[in-house]
């Protein structure tokens, strides 16, 4: 059993045969321009107002240094203990807001990791297929819930006969409308609404408006836009 553990450590141990030069550049090489795509990518599909232009470059860059590593490595376990000693020692504290940032981080550092053990054609199709899927996600709008087109805001006089006007236009106008508050105001005698609306036709959205600004009694018309999507 001693005899058996102290082989096992021999092998493991054993000095690891050092790569040609050529093999570790094409290496590195090739982690830069999988890495350079998916970078490409991201910045083609990124949605919001947190773009950063350090983390694109750190896609990059971090899949060469996995690539670096892994190439160093290779089959040396005393090798991978020291290294995983040193990261183990850094003390990485940048926040990835966004969970689809993080995604694209690891699918560089797998990259990188891909060529760095000689996995090529892993590491090839591996990038194609992500970046063909991000793409596809980000063209087709996969997982955006299409609600409400803004709020239309108003203060109106108190008539029964103006609840049912305003219904009738509604549903001539609107796809989808939902009272979200209603609010008396000069003693009683006006009520300020609110409401979310999906137009049936954004562009006659100045036609509704001023078709509600002929109601009687009413003023402060007024319709906010927004963005018609929500995450969920």
């Amino acid at each position: 059993m001693e005899g058996g553990i102290e082989q096992l450590l021999q092998v493991a141990l054993a000095p690891d045969p050092a790569l040609p030069w050529q093999t570790v550049t094409f290496c590195l090489l090739m982690s830069f321009v999988l890495s350079t795509v998916q970078a490409q990518v991201y910045i083609w599909t990124h949605r919001g107002l947190s773009y950063s232009r350090s983390f694109v470059q750190t896609l990059i860059l971090g899949a060469v240094v996995s690539a670096t590593l892994m190439t160093a490595v290779g089959n040396n376990l005393a090798r991978g203990i020291g290294i995983l000693g040193t990261l183990a020692i850094i003390r990485f504290r940048s926040t990835v807001k966004d969970p689809r940032d993080m995604v694209f981080v690891f699918a560089a550092l797998s990259t990188g990791i891909a060529m760095g053990v000689r996995s090529y054609g892993a590491g090839v199709m591996g990038t194609l297929v992500f970046s063909a899927v991000s793409w596809a996600l980000h063209a087709s709008a996969f997982g955006a819930r299409v609600r409400y087109d803004g709020m239309l805001r108003f203060v109106l006089a108190a008539h029964p006969d103006n609840d049912g006007r305003l219904k009738s236009l509604f549903e001539r106008h609107c796809a989808r409308f939902v009272l979200v508050s209603l609010r008396e105001v000069e003693q009683g005698h006006r009520a300020e609404h609110n409401y979310h609306v999906k137009l049936r036709d954004p562009e006659r959205q100045a036609l509704f408006v001023q078709e509600v600004m002929e109601l009687p009694g009413i003023r402060g018309v007024s319709l906010y836009l927004n963005d018609a999507t929500e995450e969920a």
